[in-house]
């Protein structure tokens, strides 16, 4: 679950069981039919009343210097720029604004968007909350005792050639400009944490060792429980790596369900990308400032989990859905943690082993379409 389900009941009842921030009020969104709707915003009516509800509600405690435009005018322009990068005609002339005006107006409801995170994305902090992700989590891959999958999110920037060292800063692994944040999600696809906006050339590790979850999960705040790393992050007592060198067939069958759990981050960023298509290119970008940025990949992400609580499918996927970035290594090699080595090993040998593996839970595979 994306956010505590108290959380959420309490904001629906507060937005939707007492009218919204204005009730039976005309909005801008009314002119666009259902279908135009979705192909302009990549969102449903439903989902787009409760979006410029809570945004509306937020933004009566923001100090605004009296905008040129309505609330939901607002909201509406930046949702549709979130959807396709860059403002449709029809709606810049319904604004009235240009291209290049919507720019500020669009990095402010993205600051009071970001805000909400507080209430849209949320960790399992509860007992009974990360019991409830981790028995989903094992069901869906047999791996027991995993809160949710952690992945470095690139999201490709512009960067000026001609500031050599700043440009190279934002060349990541796969030799394209980037900011890269730290995202985990669970096996639906929800989005339990956004930390950092980093430069693209910026190691995982090193991202997982100065976050607060990161921090907050080695110092066993959360309990003894894992999260689904890749080969760019080092194997620890609550970060699960792959057997680099898998010996025998319950290496194997751990790494194949490891690479399947995995796999849910990929499926889940590119239905991001694809109802968001901002964060296909987020525009200029300079190292010492990525709160624009950070603001609207936690924005985007938000409105991902509302989304999908609408059960609001994403738009048809168009070509190639991109793979995970490859783990970004170290020269120097790292010393394995002996004790985290013996708990995956104890992990295999427990859920793995040919006893075991005749007990694996039932095969289901997630697609582009169930996230």
């Amino acid at each position: 679950m994306a956010f505590a389900l108290p959380v959420w009941l309490a904001v629906q009842e507060e937005l939707l069981g007492h009218g919204g921030a204005d009730s039976g009020a005309p909005s801008c969104f009314d002119e666009f039919d259902d279908e135009a709707l979705f192909q302009m915003f990549h969102l449903t009516r439903p989902c787009i009343a409760f979006v410029t509800d809570a945004v509306s509600n937020r933004m009566k405690k923001v100090d605004l210097k009296k905008p040129a435009l309505s609330v939901d005018a607002m909201i509406m322009v930046a949702l549709n720029h979130y959807a396709h990068g860059v403002s449709a005609a029809a709606v810049l002339q319904r604004v009235g604004l240009s291209q290049a005006d919507c720019l500020a107006l669009i990095s402010t409801v993205s600051g009071v968007i970001a805000g909400m995170s507080d209430q849209f994305i949320s960790f399992p902090l509860i007992r009974e909350a990360r019991a409830n992700v981790a028995f989903n989590t094992e069901k869906f891959c047999g791996i027991p005792n995993v809160l949710g999958v952690l992945a470095p999110a690139h999201f490709k920037i512009r960067a000026s050639p001609y500031e050599k060292d700043t440009f190279r800063s934002f060349v990541n692994t796969l030799g394209y400009t980037s900011v890269v944040s730290q995202i985990i999600c669970d096996s639906d696809g929800n989005i339990l944490s956004v930390e950092k906006c980093c430069v693209g050339s910026t190691f995982e590790q090193e991202m997982w060792d100065s976050s607060f979850k990161g921090r907050e999960m080695e110092e066993e705040l959360h309990g003894s429980y894992w999260v689904i790393g890749g080969n760019g992050y080092h194997l620890s007592k609550h970060v699960l790596t792959p057997v680099s060198e898998p010996e025998n067939d319950n290496d194997a069958r751990f790494n194949e369900a490891h690479a399947k759990i995995h796999d849910v981050m990929r499926t889940t960023l590119g239905s991001m990308k694809r109802r968001f298509r901002c964060l296909m290119q987020l525009g200029f970008a300079q190292e010492g400032s990525l709160d624009k940025k950070s603001n609207i990949i936690k924005a985007c992400s938000i409105l991902h989990n509302i989304a999908k609580k609408f059960s609001v499918p994403p738009p048809p996927v168009a070509g190639k859905i991109e793979a995970l970035h490859p783990g970004k290594q170290h020269s120097v090699p790292v010393e394995i943690n002996s004790e985290a080595l013996k708990a995956r090993q104890e992990l295999i040998n427990g859920y793995f082993s040919v006893v075991s593996s005749s007990q694996d839970p039932p095969s289901k595979c997630i697609t582009e379409e169930d996230v």
